[in-house]
């Protein structure tokens, strides 16, 4: 069927409105794009024989361009990302918020409470292992430039408030404007599940699924993977920690690191074979309740009364300080807040825009049946809040701590959730748990990006073959391990790599804008939409016709069958006697 709508063949050009289209997973077996596959696989294998010929020249290479574009774009990262806000909110609120990603009526194909959970994990689970501690108490250690707080509490709803920014609407906008655009192209369109696909209305069917569009699915599944390693080499790197806190291990070796890779390289792949129903929703829903379980024994045994103060005076703080937030920028606050924007908001707002290819690709998966309105408010709502009570608790209860003088300040940023955990009972279960923890946020997430990279790889496919699935989560364990082994087991092995990542975010921001100009010109043309137009002109035109024919003094009939046009009264009754729709006097 065509993706638009049609012109009838009636004589007066009137547009009817086509059926959706059929479902895009029977579209036939995985087909793998050649160009799109074999292109990405040599770029990566291009960019680990740099970094394992020459680490040093990677990592210089990639800081420059990475200083370069936040120096110079960052105000675009500012503005857009807040213009990703407003869309994705006018979009909930609108007449198109209606719109049902399917076909009208259909049922959702997760439940909620499992869809949340997915998203959670795929989108940012494992940040939130890393700074769910280290941000909020860096903040309240060296308060941003241009605040001065006065005294502790000032101190943490300033921390609070900067890092709500950094983890609520804006990372969820920047990834539900991308997961809408793809949901509605796929489901309500019946478009390949590829980001290329989404530019239809822009540049044609042809384009799209030729060149250009290649181009897009390349640079996406480029940013998914070195994305990924970066995560599952960090991850490491906290789960060594870890090991290193508990007194099992002196020191962290890399042999230790890489062993640690391939076990959650493995245990990903088979999750990620498994496909999303098994595999990412069962890791997903048991993350969940660990992360529940976690929660709640630092906020029982931590300073309840202060977390339960914290959240809405951070929520409070966090509004009354938004503006300021997201218009700050070096040219109206000094190079103070130019440095801090670069270590901060502008590095944030570069991760997230590079990880929406798969992060927005994913939560787009698991989002048929949920109406626009029902995707934004659960993409954008319900992980801000949670994230707004897991920054309380655990932010809230480092702060605590580091105003006591209870924190030595010596930890990395993985290694400060364990000292926080250490200052509680029973800190060698909790330090377990939030490893264990951070090993299953990595799979879910992880698992998710495999599949995402296979379907990318082939033309869009609902499920991707097992080889594809397995290559790509062999490659991103391999490009994981050459960077520590490069790198000798430290983090500033994954500096070139994350600075790639990042540097991927600048072509992307202008996609995603194109991204919001495609997807509404589809919803114009939407049949929802379309029929609701029609009815409108109907109406109108109706009570044109009831003014002219009957001088204002007229009601509608409306019913079933009939001609329509009020015209059935032939015996001077009245009444339609078709029981059509139409006008009559209402004398």
């Amino acid at each position: 069927m065509s993706d638009t709508v049609r012109e009838a063949g009636d004589g007066g050009g009137t547009p009817s409105v086509t059926d959706i289209p059929d479902d895009p997973r029977l579209h036939g077996p995985p087909q793998t794009d050649r160009v799109v596959f074999g292109v990405t696989s040599l770029l990566t294998l291009a960019f680990i024989a740099w970094g394992a010929s020459s680490t040093e020249s990677l990592k210089n290479a990639s800081t420059s361009m990475l200083n370069w574009v936040i120096d110079n774009g960052g105000w675009a990262f500012v503005l857009s990302a807040s213009g990703f806000v407003i869309f994705a909110i006018w979009l909930a609120v609108s007449k198109y918020g209606r719109i049902t990603l399917g076909k009208e009526g259909e049922d959702p194909e997760f439940r909620t409470v499992s869809w949340i959970a997915m998203m959670f994990s795929a989108g940012m689970g494992i940040g939130l292992m890393f700074y769910g501690v280290s941000e909020p108490l860096g903040h309240f250690s060296t308060p941003p430039p241009g605040t001065d707080p006065q005294d502790a509490a000032q101190a943490m709803d300033t921390a609070m408030a900067t890092t709500m920014f950094h983890w609520t609407l804006h990372p969820w906008a920047i990834y539900a404007v991308v997961g809408l655009a793809i949901a509605y192209s796929c489901f309500r369109r019946g478009r390949r599940q590829t980001i290329s696909a989404v530019f239809t209305p822009l540049i044609g069917t042809r384009r799209a699924n030729g060149w250009g569009g290649r181009v897009i699915d390349i640079l996406a599944i480029f940013a998914t993977l070195f994305g990924s390693a970066a995560s599952l080499g960090l991850g490491a790197l906290q789960i060594g920690s870890g090991l290193k806190v508990l007194g099992w291990m002196d020191s962290v070796s890399t042999t230790l690191l890489v062993g640690v890779i391939t076990v959650l390289t493995i245990a990903f792949i088979l999750s990620a074979v498994s496909g999303i129903a098994k595999g990412v929703q069962m890791l997903s829903n048991i993350n969940m309740v660990l992360a529940v379980i976690l929660a709640v024994f630092v906020f029982v045994v931590g300073p309840t009364i202060l977390i339960l103060n914290l959240v809405p005076t951070s929520l409070g703080s966090f509004i009354g300080q938004l503006p300021q937030l997201a218009g700050r920028t070096e040219a109206s606050s000094g190079d103070d807040v130019g440095g801090w924007l670069r270590s901060w908001t502008v590095f944030y707002w570069a991760w997230w825009i590079s990880w929406t290819p798969f992060v927005g690709m994913f939560i787009a998966r698991i989002s048929r049946g949920r109406t626009i309105r029902q995707f934004i408010g659960g993409v954008i709502l319900v992980p801000s809040v949670v994230s707004l009570a897991w920054f309380a608790v655990f932010g809230g209860s480092a702060m605590k701590l580091q105003a006591d003088k209870k924190l030595s300040g010596s930890s990395t940023p993985e290694g400060q959730l364990f000292d926080v955990l250490h200052q509680y009972p029973l800190a060698t279960v909790m330090s377990i748990l939030v490893m264990i923890l951070v090993g299953i946020f990595f799979v879910s997430g992880a698992d998710a990006a495999s599949i995402v990279m296979g379907t990318l790889s082939q033309k869009g496919t609902f499920e991707p073959t097992r080889l594809v699935v397995i290559f790509w989560g062999v490659v991103t364990g391999a490009v994981a391990a050459i960077m520590l082994l490069i790198g000798g087991g430290s983090d500033d092995a994954l500096t070139g790599l994350q600075n790639l990542t990042i540097l991927v975010a600048v072509p992307f921001m202008v996609v995603m804008i194109a991204m919001c100009w495609a997807l509404m010109r589809d919803l114009r043309s939407d049949p929802l939409i379309v029929r609701g137009q029609k009815g409108e002109e109907a109406v109108e035109l109706a009570v044109i016709a009831g003014h002219e024919q009957y001088d204002g003094d007229f009601e509608f009939q409306i019913g079933p069958g009939g001609n329509g046009n009020g015209n059935g009264d032939d015996d001077g009754s009245g009444v339609d006697e078709d029981d059509g729709a139409g006008v009559r006097s209402g004398g």
